[in-house]
């Protein structure tokens, strides 16, 4: 059988996929968006390892402790500035366009994250016991329930800065793409409190209040770009700005080069966000809209625009599991001892090599978990007999399992 022969499915479905689509699909936002999303599994399986305890458990572990050169790589894997950028202008289109009130916007937009949140910690929640029962012990399924609820806090901040929207819009307006300043201003002034001479009595809290304000900058800024209140010019300064800042952070204030957390490091800048984050959030922003008209023409091929499709269309899911499938490999595989790449302690070169081999297999197991697990983003097709009872009971029961999963993964139960 000829390659072309194999292929030509493929080419059938992206054609009919091409055709599918309306023609005032923004390309580009969606491309950028699947772009953030695949980052996200590709970090935490290349940067998340596992150690193996005497009996048998598992424990997270990082190569970022041992190799700090990997730094840089966190700087291309972090991308959740670009999904907040591409959140922001895509919330802002849909608020303008939306047919109803301003609540039942925002409620749409809580049911369609809310549902796969609560699937995955659901399904774990009925899982766990039947996995402990299985001889699985209960040092791997602490580390396993820690990090599949770890991109889960995305959820929820995700959740407050879109409820935020409405006054987004109206500061986009009034202050176009400065109306993020404030943000990034507020970020500083904590850092300097944190991190300065006044550091020794400041209140550990306080890092807390970088939260909201860390992650809206990047929403901010793509509210302001869907209000087109960012063109050329200001995209220009935000990219040279947020890396001239982003240099001056780790060369002058010395910043750590890590931007995902580092076991045992003192200072981390991801949680919460700390001012390197803004200023990575910044160029990158900068850089995606001067991007845009150049990846919306890549786009224009069916070849290139199926498989963004197909990761828009599972975004939640590949949020949800991706963690689920490198636990898919790795909870087995602690039976056997020590495998290279997978259960051993992330200290070496062979680790590195070994656990790149191991990607596709993440990548495979999350397909097919998503077979099924898809059928969470998608609304619940409800029977002619479905009452509002029982989808009340539904919904109040898988919220039950979640928060158990929750107090479980968070060491509360």
């Amino acid at each position: 059988m000829s390659a072309s022969t194999v292929l030509a499915p493929l080419r059938e479905a992206a054609a009919r996929i091409d055709r599918q689509t309306p023609a005032h699909r923004d390309r580009a936002v969606d491309g950028l968006r699947a772009l953030a999303l695949l980052a996200v599994p590709t970090g935490h399986w290349l940067l998340g390892g596992f150690t193996l305890d005497a009996d048998g458990g598992l424990h997270n572990a990082s190569p970022l402790s041992a190799f700090g050169g990997l730094a840089p790589a966190s700087w291309v894997l972090q991308m959740l500035g670009i999904f907040f950028l591409v959140g922001g202008y895509a919330s802002a289109l849909s608020y303008r366009r939306r047919p109803g009130s301003a609540g039942a916007w925002m409620k749409g937009r809580i049911v369609r994250l809310g549902r796969p949140v609560l699937g995955v910690t659901a399904v774990w929640a009925l899982a766990a016991p039947v996995l402990y029962a299985a001889g699985v012990p209960e040092a791997s399924l602490r580390t396993g329930a820690k990090l599949v609820v770890q991109p889960l806090w995305f959820v929820g901040v995700y959740v407050v800065v879109t409820a935020l929207t409405p006054y987004c819009v109206r500061a986009a307006g009034r202050l176009g793409g400065w109306a993020a300043a404030p943000l990034l201003a507020s970020v500083a002034v904590v850092d300097l409190l944190r991190y300065g001479p006044l550091a020794p009595s400041v209140p550990s809290w306080l890092s807390l209040l970088n939260i909201l304000p860390g992650w809206l900058f990047a929403y901010q800024l793509g509210v302001s770009w869907g209000e087109r209140r960012i063109g050329r010019r200001g995209a220009w300064l935000l990219l040279a700005g947020g890396a001239l800042l982003f240099a001056a952070l780790l060369a002058v204030f010395h910043y750590p080069a890590s931007m995902v957390g580092v076991p045992g490091a003192a200072r981390t800048n991801s949680h919460p966000p700390s001012l390197l984050v803004l200023a990575l959030a910044s160029a990158q922003s900068g850089a995606a809209i001067l991007l845009r008209d150049r990846l919306a023409r890549l786009l224009a091929r069916p070849a290139l625009w199926a498989p963004v499709v197909v990761i828009n269309l599972c975004a939640m899911t590949i949020l949800c599991w991706h963690q689920t499938a490198m636990l898919a490999a790795a909870v087995p595989a602690s039976f056997a001892g020590g495998l290279a790449g997978l259960t051993t302690a992330p200290d070496s070169l062979g680790w590195i090599v070994a656990r790149l081999a191991w990607m596709p297999v993440f990548a495979g197991l999350l397909v097919a978990i998503a077979r099924y697990a898809r059928r969470f983003e998608a609304p619940p097709v409800e029977g002619r007999r479905a009452s509002a009872m029982r989808r009340t009971v539904r919904r109040t029961v898988a919220g039950l399992l979640a928060a158990g999963f929750g107090a479980f993964a968070l060491g509360l139960a």
